[in-house]
């Protein structure tokens, strides 16, 4: 293979149906993408997994593939989280230079040696964290963010699902802002969450929250597995329940329980909203403010090479998560 054509072409984890991880992701060599006008070349150090990739392979709910095709992905590479170096960028990016490191989420395409992503889309790494930590910030801790918008210090928030990515950065964002929080987890995670701040850990396999008379200002769902008057039950008159993902059936997934709360919403006191968190320069800044003071320090379980991402994401639906699993492309220098 001559040297241009290698300079043309990279190695991905590509796609070509929806299933288990094991059965529909190969590694392959693709062409490498060209940036549009608006775009930047990304040259992959590590991404972080998240449940959204889980849904993006497997294709469950099947609501999903209205979005990203009906009998199989219009997108060959997953992937959404990428920490890396600018390789290239487009003609009319001005605020992103060659060399720059860079943190983001992509449409997809992460889990490749390159990705292109619109420039509003990448923020700067924070200087105190590796690439593979830095590639766990942009989805996870961005809804993070949304998830404790509005809390005040005093408040009593409860974290349901506090050991996984989500979860882990909403704990110690919600700990830095005062409020007093519990978080529910596993058994094996108890040591973990306390770790990160919380106050209280509740072990679900031993004691049910939604039945132990404390009533929180805010809970955050990113688990699904309690119905809507369970959670209200442990809910002060004029608490705040946040949805974000977990839960609901293989056509539809949690829409159906997002939909069910904006409908209860009308007629009780306290305020039940999903949460749709958005990707943003501006979050990604703000992000990596909090990674630089300190108050945000990422959670990592495992790493695996970019070659092993069938096997990290299966073991990321087998098992309880437990802060956030990385894929590294590029080594670091």
């Amino acid at each position: 293979m001559s040297v241009e054509t290698e300079t043309r072409t990279m190695q991905a984890i590509v796609q070509r149906a929806y299933g288990a991880p094991e059965a529909v992701l190969t590694t392959g060599t693709l062409p490498r993408p060209v940036p549009k006008r608006d775009e930047v070349l990304v040259r992959v150090h590590a991404s972080s997994l998240n449940f959204a990739d889980v849904a993006m392979v497997t294709g469950r709910p099947a609501l999903i593939r209205a979005v990203m095709g009906l009998r199989q992905p219009r997108r060959r590479v997953p992937g959404r989280d990428v920490a890396g170096v600018v390789e290239s960028v487009g003609a009319d990016v001005t605020d992103l230079r060659v060399g720059d490191e860079v943190v983001g989420e992509a449409t997809g395409g992460t889990w490749a040696e390159f990705v292109a992503v619109p420039a509003k889309l990448l923020g700067g790494k924070p200087a105190n964290l590796s690439f593979e930590q830095a590639a766990t910030l942009p989805l996870a801790a961005g809804t993070a963010l949304d998830c404790v918008a509005g809390v005040q210090p005093g408040q009593k928030v409860l974290v349901n699902g506090a050991s996984g990515g989500v979860g882990s950065f909403a704990v110690q964002l919600a700990t830095a802002l005062g409020a007093e929080v519990t978080g529910v987890c596993s058994g094996r995670n108890v040591e973990l969450v306390a770790s990160l701040g919380a106050d209280h850990v509740v072990d679900y396999e031993r004691s049910d929250f939604t039945t132990g008379g404390t009533r929180y200002d805010l809970i955050i769902d990113l688990v699904g597995n309690r119905s809507l008057a369970a959670y209200r039950r442990a809910l002060a008159p004029r608490g705040t329940l946040h949805l974000s993902g977990g839960g609901g059936g293989r056509i539809i997934g949690p829409m159906g329980r997002l939909a069910q709360a904006l409908v209860v919403n009308l007629v009780v006191s306290q305020h039940l909203r999903p949460v749709f968190a958005t990707p943003s320069r501006a979050k990604l800044d703000r992000v990596r403010e909090l990674a630089e003071s300190g108050v945000l320090s990422p959670a990592v379980e495992r790493t695996y090479p970019l070659s092993d991402a069938p096997e990290a994401l299966r073991r990321l639906v087998a098992e309880h998560a437990r802060g956030k699993t990385v894929l590294t492309v590029a080594q670091e220098s």
